[in-house]
């Protein structure tokens, strides 16, 4: 009994001795998603859900509105550019006079004075071109060519939608596809590529002025990479003049307008349908002279 006794004693030191000389038991991997270390494979990493993005917050709608500003000529002339932002649309109408009875008789409906319908989207009015009989372009109105238009000429263009732009027609206008409704030429362009023209440094090119001065009542509308449309107008300028405060503000391409203190007439409502404000320091027509009615052609901005 005894020996059997010593026997196992010596076999449970002998299982001692290879317990304690044997390598550890290899750690269990840890997979990389749980993290590192042994704090990871005892507590795997959670990740805790993101909150939902909020949506981005929808832009607001652009306003119709105009907004003024005065250049200074290097030669000390003041140039009042006004630029049409948001949603806007033009009309032009045709003068009692100029083109007068000729339209009339084609059906235009857009007559010598701004109506009340029209009146209530009415943001700002501009005046047109030359008269149609010196030969300083040709003239379209809604879809009725009243004088021939003359290729190589700038061109006031408008579409059915309303919208507008200033081209050198035939040269990449009309464009493919464009549903041209209304178009005023007017000589050459003033501005292009966001410069004056070598053209607009000879007053000579650009209108008979009354006495014959360089400086007199003159105006322009440009357009700007935005695709948005400026008017420049002085009672004291030259071409040259017009030409760099538009470009100063923008313009890339322009053309000038009429000349002369009886035309040059831009009137500005500070909301759709409000009270109109004459623009041009000195202007010789009151702020309501296009809602009155006049002889000439010109152009009203409406809130589209």
């Amino acid at each position: 009994m005894r020996s059997i006794i010593v026997a196992g004693a010596l076999v449970s030191l002998a299982f001692l001795a290879t317990a304690c000389t044997a390598a550890p038991a290899a750690a269990p991997a840890v997979s990389s998603e749980a993290g590192t270390g042994a704090a990871a494979s005892a507590h795997p990493r959670t990740t805790a859900a993101k909150p939902a993005p909020k949506p981005a917050p929808k832009p607001k709608p652009a306003t119709p509105h105009v907004t003024i500003s005065r250049v200074r000529a290097a030669d000390g002339d003041v140039v009042t550019v006004a630029a049409f932002r948001g949603p806007v649309r033009y009309v032009l109408h045709n003068g009692s006079s100029d083109p007068g009875y000729a339209a009339a008789i084609a059906g235009v409906t857009a007559g010598p004075a701004i109506g009340s319908a029209e009146h209530r989207q009415l943001l700002a009015a501009f005046n047109g071109g030359f008269k149609l009989g010196v030969g300083a372009g040709g003239y379209e109105q809604e879809g009725h060519v009243i004088s021939p238009l003359l290729r190589g000429y700038a061109s006031f263009i408008i579409d059915r939608s309303g919208r507008a732009r200033i081209a050198l027609w035939g040269y990449g206008a009309p464009g493919t596809g464009e549903a041209v409704y209304s178009v005023r030429q007017n000589l050459q362009l003033l501005i292009e590529h966001g410069k004056p023209t070598p053209a607009a440094s000879d007053w000579y090119a650009w209108g008979a002025t009354l006495g014959g001065g360089e400086y007199v009542a003159r105006s322009a509308v440009g357009e700007d990479a935005a695709g948005d449309l400026l008017f420049a107008g002085s009672m004291s300028a030259s071409p040259e003049d017009l030409a760099q405060a538009l470009a100063e503000r923008g313009a890339r391409i322009g053309m000038e307008l009429d000349i002369n203190p009886e035309w040059v007439q831009l009137d500005v409502a500070a909301k759709p349908g409000g009270p109109l404000t004459a623009e041009v320091p000195g202007q010789s027509r009151p702020a309501d002279q296009y809602l009155w009615g006049w002889s000439r052609d010109f152009f009203a901005v409406l809130a589209g």
